[in-house]
């Protein structure tokens, strides 16, 4: 067997430990553990590969492990806590839904592992399983902070009916071929970038005031945004190609 690489393999059990106590943590209806500890996976999940990359101990054992500890922390984790949280009444559509999050999940992990090299480095094709773990996780930690939150029974249908359709959407969003912009590739030296830096000490206040409201917040927004500007690269194309049909007409 060849040599591993400890540092960043340790970072990425880090990983995958908080996922398996999200998943003990929801088992015992503790919902606010469970899903701090999917963000604190997302974060063990951010350093591994920078870490790897800084210290030249990048390996494919070290990619293969990354992506079970993914399934682990945010595919079978958030699902299960959603599941607890508020799709068990649903019966069976409940737990379809909850499974259907992790198919989709190691489907685009999966798919990553295979389309690595096709696709470009400053965007990822679907939804990364992070961010889809993540936006659950916040959703619930959003939930229980805000005010207007009501303990009626209308509130808990409306809580879960949004629930299910959460979990849909974003479990289309990781298999679909829609782009979202990726950050591993910015150049921090650029003068290009000093709007990126403006936008993150912006992040960084709005968590430092309320980070309960703002994690949601910050991936709700970079997951329409993302949209949107699908949307706009989408209609700019067409209007192209609609322009380019009419002069060959012309012509």
């Amino acid at each position: 067997m060849r040599k591993i690489y400890i540092v960043p393999n340790f970072v990425t059990t880090a990983n995958m430990f908080c996922g398996f106590y999200s998943i003990v943590s929801s088992m015992h209806s503790s919902f606010a553990a469970a899903s701090w500890a999917i963000v604190v996976a997302a974060v063990f999940d951010m350093l591994d590969g920078r870490i790897a990359r800084l210290a030249r101990a990048t390996s494919r054992f070290g990619v293969e492990y990354d992506s079970l500890s993914d399934l682990v922390s945010f595919g079978l984790a958030p699902a299960l806590l959603f599941y607890r949280w508020s799709l068990e009444p649903y019966g069976r559509l409940g737990w379809a839904a909850a499974f259907l999050f992790v198919a989709c999940g190691a489907l685009r992990l999966a798919r990553f592992n295979v389309n690595s090299d096709q696709v470009p480095k400053n965007c990822f094709q679907g939804l990364p399983i992070p961010i889809g773990a993540g936006l659950l996780a916040t959703f619930i930690i959003f939930y229980n902070d805000v005010a207007w939150v009501s303990r009626e029974p209308a509130s808990a249908v409306a809580r879960g009916a949004f629930s299910v359709t959460m979990v849909f959407v974003v479990s289309a969003l990781m298999v679909s071929t829609v782009r979202f912009p990726s950050f591993k590739e910015l150049n921090w030296r650029s003068r290009a970038s000093f709007g990126y830096l403006l936008v993150a000490v912006l992040a960084m206040v709005l968590v430092a005031v309320n980070p309960e409201v703002a994690f949601f917040t910050i991936l709700a927004a970079y997951v329409v945004l993302s949209l949107a500007w699908n949307g706009f690269a989408f209609l700019r194309h067409r209007r192209a190609v609609m322009t380019a049909d009419a002069g060959g007409d012309g012509g």
